[in-house]
């Protein structure tokens, strides 16, 4: 606490400092003022970095767009805002600018086995050991993101079913894929591979996940449970996810 009885953001509760806040509730939960706040750091000695950051927003109208006119000269003339914090707020209005130029980075989309396989190929295809890989898709069949769930030796790895959930829930996917490689050059899958198949099936249609496919990969040639009509919610002998 300081001199004029004012809590130090330090002593506030822990959901109430902004980088914990953003940790624990989203980045979406902070305020303008916390946003800035994180920027700057620090706030002067007679106010927290909230408190000057609600300072600096309220003499524009807290309007965003006057912000990111604010030279660092005019920024500077805040008590608690030096060069350094000035050019920092500059370049991270700077960058919000250029975000909104820049166009959307284009999402590859799975809807086949094949596709499945050429996302995975340059990954996996010369390694001499296993890796695991999911896939997470949106509704719309365009991949959100891959992750490496695993890596092992040269017969096998271990897999987590946690993970792949954890994954898969952190991504608020719509569809996973499996995909893991076979250095033996053998595509026929095990019965270790079955048994984590219809895991992850049966686990995911309770998050309301839908399997799309499994992929064993090596060299140019590769299996797939949804071609093999495997997996349940797929239709047998079948190219297309959908």
């Amino acid at each position: 606490m300081d001199s004029a009885g004012r809590l130090r953001i330090k002593e506030w509760a822990v959901e109430d400092r902004p980088r914990e806040k953003m940790l624990l509730k989203g980045i979406s939960s902070l305020s303008d003022a916390e946003l800035l706040a994180i920027l700057i750091g620090s706030g002067n000695t007679q106010e927290t970095a909230v408190q000057l950051s609600q300072r600096i927003l309220n003499a524009i109208s807290n309007n965003l767009n006057a912000l990111g006119k604010m030279s660092v000269k005019e920024l500077t003339a805040f008590n608690g805002i030096g060069e350094a914090k000035a050019v920092t707020i500059v370049a991270a209005m700077e960058l919000a600018r250029r975000r909104g130029n820049a166009d959307p980075l284009p999402r590859e989309s799975i809807r086949s086995s094949s596709q499945v396989f050429k996302l995975f190929y340059p990954l996996l295809c010369d390694l001499p050991y296993e890796e695991f890989w999911i896939a997470m898709t949106n509704c719309s069949g365009k991949v959100i993101e891959k992750v490496k769930i695993s890596q092992g030796g040269t017969s096998g790895t271990m897999v987590d079913l946690r993970l792949i959930l954890k994954a898969a829930i952190h991504a608020l996917c719509s569809g996973i894929c499996l995909c893991h490689n076979h250095p033996s050059g053998n595509l026929q899958p095990s019965q270790q591979d079955d048994a984590l198949t219809f895991k992850v099936q049966q686990a995911a249609q309770l998050l309301g996940i839908q399997l799309l496919d499994h992929i064993i990969l090596c060299d140019n040639k590769y299996y797939s449970y949804a071609d093999e009509g495997r997996l349940k919610s797929q239709p047998s002998n079948t190219r297309n996810f959908q």
